[in-house]
């Protein structure tokens, strides 16, 4: 009930920005952040709820780890009317609200049942707990990334450009070291724990070392090679459509120690 309430504030607001897209004289969206905000924290109490039901973490799950990136990426969009680069931007939100549409729309499907369960003993682990969360708040900056990149790629004004790389760099740069922690140093640490060993080439884990390089190939040609291709933001759209494939792809298609989450 709760995540429906959300999902209904988020598309709401949706339409909201839809209107504000398309008038031409302009004008300041004064609603929609603060609907993004309600719905996110109405996911995050939906978390809490979960979480206090089966006395762990609510994050172990289809449906948890959807909400978990939908509550997270809704709360960013609020945040980012107070980024520099990205205030007044009403395309960035507008992409990363239908993003957030989309988890919500999923975790109501039936590829993600939202039954309340315990999770099995291998799931019960702090380190567990680190590794998805930092993983999937790494992910939600790069969901930003990625709707900036791609406005990068295809505006023909240069002054906007640039501010889209501003604004895809940001993001990236925020996200990577996260997405690090969480999806490789955290996620080792936990399989040694779980499983006695720290790397076993796991579907899930060879599409993260994957999504990991990518991003990494971003920030070295953005950062050390100075380069102005479109490879670059190119990789940051490879880099999230890679991420989102580790997370549903592989669950779906490719068995693994992961199958569970």
């Amino acid at each position: 009930m709760i995540a429906t309430i959300a999902f209904g504030l988020l598309l709401l607001s949706l339409v909201i920005q839809i209107v504000f897209l398309f008038k031409k004289e302009g004008g300041q969206d004064g609603i929609s952040p603060w609907l993004s905000l309600a719905a996110g924290i109405l996911l995050l109490v939906e978390i809490v709820r979960r979480s206090i039901a089966i006395r762990f973490v609510a994050l172990t799950g289809m449906f948890e780890s959807l909400i978990f990136l939908a509550c997270f990426l809704a709360l960013l969009i609020f945040a980012l009317r107070y980024f520099k680069s990205a205030k007044g931007n009403r395309v960035i939100p507008f992409g990363a609200t239908i993003i957030a549409v989309i988890f919500l729309a999923l975790a109501s499907s039936p590829l993600a049942p939202s039954d309340i369960k315990p999770p099995v003993p291998a799931l019960q682990s702090g380190w567990l707990v680190l590794h998805v969360s930092f993983t999937f708040i790494g992910e939600v900056f790069f969901a930003v990334g990625f709707v900036s990149a791609i406005l990068q790629l295809v505006s023909k004004d240069e002054e906007k450009r640039r501010n889209y790389d501003r604004i895809t760099y940001t993001s990236i740069a925020v996200g990577y070291p996260i997405f690090t922690a969480g999806a490789l140093i955290f996620g080792a640490i936990w399989a040694e724990k779980a499983w006695g060993v720290w790397w076993s080439w796991d579907p899930k884990e060879t599409w993260a070392l994957i999504t990991w390089l990518t991003y990494t190939a971003y920030l070295h040609f953005r950062l050390v090679r100075k380069s102005t291709s479109k490879l670059v933001p190119a990789l940051v759209i490879i880099g999230f459509v890679i991420a989102m494939f580790t997370f549903f792809g592989v669950n779906f298609l490719l068995k693994g120690l992961h199958s569970y989450a």
